[in-house]
């Protein structure tokens, strides 16, 4: 027995405009601000964004996959072929949160999922700096200072997803049903 995720063309459509505002906002603002974890509001947003409207486990996923290699065709950030893992990674690691909290209601969903998305984004780093040969008790302090970094930026783009979400709910353009 095979259980398929299967999306509308509507659906498709919808991750695949995500994927790629997310990459071309990415390339166009390459904001260097110093400041580890900005690339997580765009990021939280564009993926809760997906959420919102598809409304289907896996469409995080996909985004973050398809952003992942849209990213690599265009050559935008640095990293190579590792620039797949800085968008799929988190993506994953929403879903993956995803299967524990689609019980609660939307907001703290997105809160759950952004802590999830801060971790596995800032686990990348920590590998990196790992394989560098960095002290353990350095790596795990940058890690934790990137996850908490990632995780305030995250926030505020969940904010302006569920904000969205709400204003899409209020001209019926949502699947799904807010709970307050």
């Amino acid at each position: 027995m095979t259980k398929r995720f299967e999306f509308s063309l509507q659906d498709a459509l919808f991750i695949g405009l995500c994927a790629t505002l997310l990459v071309a906002l990415k390339g166009m603002l390459r904001l260097k601000l110093g400041i580890s974890g900005h690339t997580m509001l765009l990021m939280s947003f564009m993926y809760l964004t997906c959420y919102g409207v598809v409304g289907r486990l896996g469409s995080i996923t996909l985004c973050g996959t398809l952003a992942g290699l849209v990213a690599m065709a265009l050559g935008v950030g640095k990293g190579g072929p590792m620039i797949l893992l800085k968008f799929a990674l988190p993506a994953l690691a929403m879903d993956v949160a995803l299967l524990l909290v689609m019980a609660w209601p939307l907001k703290w969903r997105f809160c759950v999922l952004v802590v999830s998305a801060a971790i596995a984004w800032a686990g990348k780093v920590w590998l990196t700096n790992m394989l560098a040969g960095m002290a353990i008790e350095v790596t795990l302090i940058k890690f934790a200072i990137s996850v908490a970094q990632g995780t305030g930026f995250g926030l505020l783009g969940a904010a302006l997803a569920f904000a969205l979400a709400k204003r899409l709910q209020a001209h019926d353009l949502l699947k799904m049903n807010i709970k307050e």
